[in-house]
């Protein structure tokens, strides 16, 4: 959110189905469900739609006028009023051709979002990359791309490699933290926390060791810096054990457990003025964490 203005990330839908595979996606052959999955929409509000409202509905309508390069104006007919424009429209996927699947694509999911002056950061977690908006002209291109790792479970469990999987993105002290999630099997400790540098986009890691880490908090206090991460679950494969907050004073750790009580967390965001943490979980709760 910035002033009245509300960026959006919309993930990839049922833009493709599963390969039959784990990490093997292909084109759904019946076409997708909207016009605007992968992509980044802009939502402004009104002063009057600053109160309580009785919402508003984006119509099958309204979405294809997005697609075609529109603007929607909504209103509710209480007074109340938006105006969305699409920001940038992804490729929905590119052939990635495998041995076993050659009709195999690499899905764009757009996760979250950062915005640093004019331009906004986008993680995807199924390009693994992370895309480069310019607010200005609309433009849009890759910043930096993560490599795949080795799978310390191969060949008992998964291929050969994990993917990197970006999720949380934060801007802070003219560099940005990205967390790299990791993909099927999702093993303990190859998750991690990368520094990435937006003038260049060469990144180094800052904080290893995690496990399906899906979100970062810089946070500085006292002169010094620290960092919150939002693990999805506590151990790997396949997301043992319940959900984490975890405090780093240093990059170096260890860290402390803020909170160990989630269920599949997916994001987070501080309050500073009440010192409040609020947590987001895939299954529709919103958890408030006291923290001074």
């Amino acid at each position: 959110m910035r002033g009245r203005n509300l960026y959006v990330a919309i993930g990839t839908g049922d833009v493709g189905l599963s390969g039959g595979a784990p990490g093997t996606d292909i084109p759904n052959p019946n076409g997708p469900s909207s016009p605007i999955f992968s992509s980044i929409l802009a939502i402004q509000f009104s002063a009057a739609t600053e109160k309580t409202t009785t919402g508003f509905t984006l119509t099958t309508a309204h979405q294809q006028a997005l697609a075609g390069g529109q603007t929607v104006t909504l209103s509710n007919g209480g007074g109340d009023q938006i105006t969305i424009q699409m920001i940038a429209d992804f490729p929905n996927f590119i052939p990635f051709p495998l041995p076993i699947l050659p009709s195999n694509v690499q899905l764009s999911n757009p996760f979250d979002l950062v915005a640093v002056e004019d331009t906004l950061y986008v993680t995807d977690g199924g390009r693994n990359l992370v895309w480069q908006i310019d607010l200005l002209t609309g433009s849009f291109s890759p910043l930096v791309a993560f490599p795949n790792i080795p799978n310390p479970l191969f060949p008992s469990l998964g291929g050969p490699f994990l993917q990197a999987v970006p999720t949380g993105i934060a801007s802070f002290e003219d560099q940005l933290f990205v967390t790299l999630f990791r993909g099927f099997p999702f093993p303990t400790g190859v998750s991690t926390v990368e520094k990435v540098d937006p003038l260049t986009g060469s990144d180094t890691p800052v904080i290893t060791g995690r496990t399906t880490a899906i979100d970062i908090l810089p946070i500085k206090e006292h002169g010094g810096t620290g960092y919150l991460v939002l693990q999805n679950a506590t151990a790997g494969p396949f997301f043992q054990g319940p959900g984490l907050v975890l405090r780093f004073d240093s990059s170096a750790g260890p860290p402390t457990v803020v909170a160990n009580c989630l269920t599949a967390p997916t994001s987070m965001t501080l309050n500073k003025k009440t010192g409040t943490l609020y947590v987001s979980e895939l299954g529709g709760r919103l958890v408030a964490i006291p923290f001074p």
